[in-house]
């Protein structure tokens, strides 16, 4: 990947590290200008700078790498979703990320897999009045078809799912506990595969517990964020059992 450049400037937004205020989801707020809207990330070129101010949602842990503080994201605004790789943070910043606390992203676009994401990036905590939380989009009637992929890291749900197999540790079931947890499911007699991706619901989690019990006949209802590996493969944050 490209190494970090110098990027789009933004003039006119105010950089704070405070959390959001409390305005109402869906509340009009200011224009924070030189950022991107959804549509205009989606149509930006591979390896192209953005910038975007979405509203942070969960993360796989805070971990640091020669001396650089690092997080990877999950983030949403009112019209798509974001996934950032590996992004720079501080761990004061970090301790300060609450579902709904509305972001500042400078990075690069990328793809890896099928999976869009924003890497070589930093982020700030935006000061904006503004909070997002996202409510998960039922895609279960789109699932499997192109017009899934216009969700891509967004929460969804997926209704009406048979396991097919208990779930195992790593794709190949060469793990242990506290590795990834694999799962296979049917919807409409095709099979997908669903993952609980440790770093974001680890072994102690409701989440883990649950998919590690599921047994083959369940019968599921599930909620993650739809990221992509091949195919879509959404890291699991809930299970409904039927």
């Amino acid at each position: 990947m490209k190494k970090f450049l110098s990027l789009l400037l933004v003039t006119t937004l105010v950089l704070s590290l405070t959390a959001c205020g409390d305005k109402k989801n869906g509340e009009t707020d200011e224009k924070l200008d030189g950022v991107m809207d959804y549509a205009t990330y989606a149509a930006a070129a591979l390896d192209s700078e953005v910038v975007v101010a979405p509203y942070f949602q969960a993360a796989q842990s805070w971990w640091e790498k020669d001396g650089q503080g690092l997080a990877t994201i999950y983030a949403q605004d009112e019209n798509g979703g974001y996934f950032l790789y590996e992004t720079k943070c501080s761990k004061e910043v970090y301790d300060q990320l609450k579902p709904g606390v509305r972001l500042l992203v400078k990075g690069y676009k990328a793809e890896w897999a099928g999976e869009v994401e924003i890497t070589d990036c930093e982020l700030e905590i935006a000061n904006s009045s503004k909070t997002f939380v996202a409510k998960p989009t039922d895609v279960t009637g789109i699932y499997g078809t192109e017009a899934l992929n216009e969700k891509i890291n967004q929460l969804i749900a997926v209704k009406g799912l048979t396991v097919v197999a208990p779930a195992t540790y790593k794709w190949d079931g060469s793990g242990t506990q506290g590795d990834d947890l694999y799962l296979k499911v049917k919807l409409n007699d095709t099979e997908y595969t669903m993952v609980v991706e440790s770093y974001l619901c680890n072994k102690d989690s409701e989440t883990y517990k649950a998919v590690e019990a599921l047994k083959a006949g369940d019968n599921i209802d599930i909620e993650g964020f739809l990221y992509w590996y091949n195919g879509a493969q959404p890291h699991i944050t809930n299970v409904i059992s039927k």
